[in-house]
């Protein structure tokens, strides 16, 4: 075996347990509401918002099952629309961080064990268009871990999957922050409770629905620009 394959594996093998050194963190170690919602209420509304953000980076990258509770506290201190944007500030640089986490610990392996099966594969990966990544960050299908350390052990450009990231995640997390500024964090308990919410608010899937046309067009508008330019 050569070297260069014997540091991949152990890269990948450092990766594996990060992953599930930070997984098992998530179901062992509790978070109290409270004591989130009150440290953060003992500051100015700027300062908190800093601190908010600070809080979500650290805090759900080392326990992932807590950026649920840091969403219903922001939605309920800072109400739907500053709750969206500081999620999503929090959200991009958890991306940043674990894409390039997976890109530098986990793809020389995984591109490794692809090339032995052909190659096919990985090249379809790295050849996803920006609107398949820019759904999958839109639509509530994918957790965001999971589909930034998948694109991470891809050959998926940083940059398509940023500006997917970037572009696509704010209309997922404005109709969850919106949800539970105003119906509660119990509208997600209640499939009833979920549709009629649904049902209520035509109006902003629309918007969300136009938002993302707009975006990808704007997107390809710049890349033809830029393939102009060269």
């Amino acid at each position: 075996m050569k070297d260069n394959q014997r540091a991949n594996i152990f890269k990948f093998i450092i990766f594996v347990g990060i992953i599930a050194l930070l997984w098992l963190t998530g179901k062992i170690l509790p978070l109290d509401k409270d004591t989130i919602k009150n440290s953060l209420t003992r500051f100015p509304l700027i300062l908190s918002c800093v601190i908010f953000i600070f809080s979500y980076v650290i805090v759900t990258f080392f326990i992932w099952f807590s950026k649920d509770i840091f969403r219903i506290i922001s939605a309920f201190l800072f109400g739907p629309y500053i709750s969206t944007f500081l999620v999503w500030i929090s959200e991009t640089i958890n991306a940043f961080i674990l894409f390039n986490m997976a890109r530098y610990l986990g793809r020389d392996f995984v591109e490794d064990f692809l090339r032995k099966s052909g190659g096919s594969l990985d090249k379809k990966f790295s050849e996803a268009g920006f609107p398949w990544l820019l759904a999958f960050r839109a639509v509530p299908l994918v957790p965001f871990r999971f589909l930034d350390i998948f694109t991470g052990l891809t050959d998926i450009p940083p940059r398509r999957y940023l500006w997917a990231v970037v572009l696509g995640s704010p209309i997922r997390i404005f109709w969850l922050q919106y949800a539970l500024a105003i119906a509660g964090e119990s509208v997600f308990k209640d499939p009833r409770k979920l549709s009629e919410f649904m049902l209520n608010n035509k109006l902003l899937f629309y918007w969300s629905l136009i938002y993302l046309v707009l975006v990808a067009v704007v997107f390809f508008k710049l890349k033809k620009r830029q393939s102009r330019c060269r």
